[in-house]
């Protein structure tokens, strides 16, 4: 059992990918290959499971503003050396009559919008704030990042059980649950909330490169707030920051974000 863990533990150190948005190197040990068909799978039967709306001009909304945050992506990936980074996505775009505050993006590209968020999202601005940030998980490959800290975090589990095996059993549940609160919210909801920073980051220079002004996003998620009424957990205990941390922070980015697209004549007054 040891030497497994170390085989593990050896495998993972050495399965850690370049982000091309961050430039940071990022836990990652799950392929396309292995990930996209399954990804593919369960938006096919999502699909067949709710209703998806066409032909309307929300529905129409959504595909533009999927197609401009998807061309803006394959622009900068293109300019910073990364020309082949989507070759395996497959792009859609879908309307989902659902009273849910939320939209997603699978990995491999395929992205649904509830016509719940419509009402705040109001434009296509704050539409491209949703859909940027939604499209950067995947192309940050945040799915498979966090398929891989999850199988890091049972491999200590592991070494937990193997180290504490002599012990009695009411010592080995007192180890286990220490590490498990312990990684969960010393290590697994940092680097969630770590996620939804980066794709707020990333989203921010896709919609400003798509041509929509990033100062945008920061009525948008003052709305998202105002929506929530503050009714969220404690910022250490949830998956993502608190909406007064979010705001602060995309505001510090908007700087950023237009001098990225200032690079690809988008100039914003």
């Amino acid at each position: 059992m040891k030497n497994l863990v170390v085989i593990a533990v050896v495998s993972l150190l050495f399965s850690c990918a370049k982000n091309p948005f961050t430039g940071k190197s990022s836990l990652n040990f799950v392929s396309n290959d292995e990930l996209f068909p399954s990804s593919f799978q369960q938006y096919g039967q999502f699909i067949k499971e709710n209703k998806v709306i066409s032909g309307t001009a929300d529905a129409k909304r959504v595909e533009t503003v999927g197609m401009k945050i998807k061309v803006a992506a394959e622009k900068y990936l293109n300019a910073n050396g990364y020309s082949g980074y989507l070759k395996d996505y497959q792009w859609e775009y879908k309307l989902v009559d659902s009273k849910d505050v939320n939209a997603w993006c699978m990995p491999g590209g395929k992205i649904v919008v509830y016509t719940g968020i419509l009402p705040i999202t109001k434009d296509d601005a704050g539409l491209a704030t949703v859909m940027g940030h939604e499209v950067s998980h995947a192309l940050a490959n945040h799915g498979a990042q966090r398929m891989s800290a999850a199988q890091l975090q049972q491999i200590g589990a592991v070494g937990v059980a193997v180290a504490t095996g002599n012990k009695s059993q009411e010592t080995q549940q007192i180890w286990q649950q220490a590490y498990g609160l312990g990684s969960q919210f010393g290590a697994m909801l940092p680097f969630s909330r770590s996620h939804e920073s980066e794709a707020d980051m990333i989203g921010l220079t896709l919609m400003a490169i798509a041509g929509y002004n990033p100062d945008t996003a920061v009525a948008f998620w003052e709305r998202m707030s105002a929506k929530s009424g503050g009714a969220a957990p404690p910022e250490f205990m949830s998956t993502h920051p608190s909406d007064a941390t979010r705001i602060a922070k995309i505001k510090s980015l908007i700087p950023q974000a237009k001098a990225e697209a200032a690079k690809f004549g988008v100039v914003f007054k």
